[in-house]
């Protein structure tokens, strides 16, 4: 019964996230917003919206471990499979702002969530507040310093001319389906956990964590086959700094995060900074500002490595 409350919640998560980025991209052509910007702000912010459920669920119902492990695991699980699945579909070409603003803050973010975790082995609700209003800081920094681009260039033209009222209807169908999505992922995972004998860490890690990065393997790889590669890219870094800033900054907020299972910041953690840093010798050797398909494969292939690692070593 548990394995088939996970698969309903993945079935809703995916259904969900898709009728949530497709009404946001609908919106930002209302209000004529960039593709970048889109890729960075409305489509992170909803691809990521199951790890903010999921992590809530998971923090109300006392499952801390998942709360954590499911964005540093969603962080990896963004760039190691689901930005490695995209460049091997069509190598990626990479703006100058990725190096000047999106990685550093990408960066800055995640230090600062290793710093607040090791401090004192829990995420306050002041340190919440800091991620959230450094997420705030950012938003206004990058809406601010972007290029207009034509709002024909932006990733579906068929959504320029939706309606506002099936615009609603997609948030709430949306809306709903990841909130009984992440309930039933969250519950049935851990049910699998202690049925299996591991920890909910691993099962946070590795099984939600893929579940809640299916929307953003959607959107990118959808994306990336259409030749958006802002959108693609942007949606990736920018949801990595959404899970941290939203979703960790507002669960902590509602409910402090106590680190309860040690592995994470003694292992996962540090993969997940890992992923993040390797991104920039990445883009610069030996092609530069570009991820071939064959960076794409090493990326996938160091995402296997510590998905084995993850099963074998706890």
């Amino acid at each position: 019964m548990s394995i088939l409350w996970v698969i309903l919640g993945f079935i809703l998560l995916v259904v969900g996230g898709e009728f949530l980025v497709r009404s946001s991209v609908a919106l930002s052509f209302k209000f004529k917003i960039s593709k970048m910007v889109i890729g960075m702000t409305v489509v992170s912010f909803a691809t990521s919206a199951p790890e903010l459920l999921v992590s809530l669920q998971a923090a109300l119902s006392g499952s801390p471990a998942i709360a954590i492990n499911n964005v540093v695991g969603s962080n990896i699980a963004n760039i190691g499979l689901v930005l490695g699945l995209t460049a091997i579909v069509g190598s990626i070409s990479v703006d100058r702002s990725f190096y000047r603003l999106n990685w550093p803050v990408m960066m800055l973010f995640s230090m600062a969530l290793y710093y607040f975790l090791e401090n004192n082995n829990v995420l306050s609700a002041i340190e919440g507040g800091i991620l959230f209003l450094g997420l705030l800081a950012f938003l206004f920094l990058l809406i601010k310093s972007a290029k207009k681009d034509t709002i024909s260039e932006v990733v579906n033209e068929a959504l320029a001319i939706v309606s506002n009222f099936k615009i609603i209807l997609w948030l709430l169908i949306g809306a709903s389906a990841l909130y009984f999505g992440s309930e039933w992922l969250v519950e049935g995972s851990k049910d699998i956990a202690r049925t299996i004998g591991v920890s909910e860490a691993v099962i946070g890690v590795s099984l939600i964590a893929v579940g809640t990065s299916v929307p953003e393997l959607a959107a990118s790889v959808i994306a990336a086959a259409k030749q958006e590669k802002a959108i693609s890219l942007g949606n990736l870094i920018g949801s990595n700094i959404f899970n941290i800033g939203s979703v960790l900054g507002l669960t902590a907020i509602i409910k402090p995060i106590p680190v309860t299972e040690p592995q994470i910041l003694s292992n996962d953690i540090f993969w997940m900074l890992g992923f993040a840093a390797v991104l920039i010798p990445l883009i610069f050797l030996p092609n530069r500002l570009q991820i071939s398909r064959l960076k794409g494969f090493f990326l996938v292939l160091g995402y296997a490595v510590f998905m084995f690692i993850v099963f074998t070593a706890k």
